[in-house]
């Protein structure tokens, strides 16, 4: 196998894309689109990471409430995915401007998306400066997921789940099931 070395740019990838809702101290709720979501700790405590650019409004809100929650969206939703990462929340409200659903969540204060299938509640563990983003580490509160997703053990069918991830400013569904763990 012949290789090249090349520039590092998002050397991991597919990165999943989740949107990302935090809340003002007045209350007023913010969307940010990420591909820099990942598992950090599945068992105890479960925790969740995402990257963030200091510069972006979100990373303000998160770090002064303390809190976040982790909305996964299908590709029916990846128009509204898409363009809530162009706006800035500083001067549009993207919940009204892009038809998107605000929930209450269990646990913390930012509202969830009623139009993800998947809501993750999340309390700020640890942050940490790491290059040109913010490491922002929650801890899981709660998670919540539509019915249809799950199976008769009430775990999730992931051959439900249309989800997409992020490769090389292109969007990807995740295609079909390849094998099992410890196959």
């Amino acid at each position: 196998m012949s290789k090249t070395t090349i520039k590092p740019s998002r050397p991991v990838f597919p990165s999943p894309v989740a949107l990302i809702t935090s809340a003002s101290e007045s209350g007023t709720p913010n969307i940010i689109t990420l591909a820099e979501v990942f598992n950090v700790s599945i068992h105890n405590p479960v925790i969740v990471g995402i990257a963030v650019r200091p510069a972006t409004y979100s990373h303000d809100l998160i770090l002064e409430s303390g809190e976040f929650g982790v909305n996964l969206a299908e590709v029916e939703l990846l128009d509204k995915v898409d363009i809530c990462g162009t706006v800035s929340g500083r001067e549009v409200d993207k919940f009204k401007k892009f038809d998107l659903t605000p929930v209450d969540s269990i646990s913390i204060e930012p509202p969830l998306i009623e139009e993800c299938p998947v809501n993750i509640e999340c309390k700020l563990w640890k942050n940490l400066t790491v290059g040109d983003h913010e490491l922002i580490l929650g801890e899981v509160q709660e998670v919540h997921v539509d019915n249809r997703l799950l199976d008769e053990n009430d775990q999730i069918n992931t051959s439900k789940l249309d989800t997409f991830a992020y490769l090389e400013s292109e969007y990807w569904s995740l295609g079909e099931k390849v094998g099992d763990h410890g196959f």
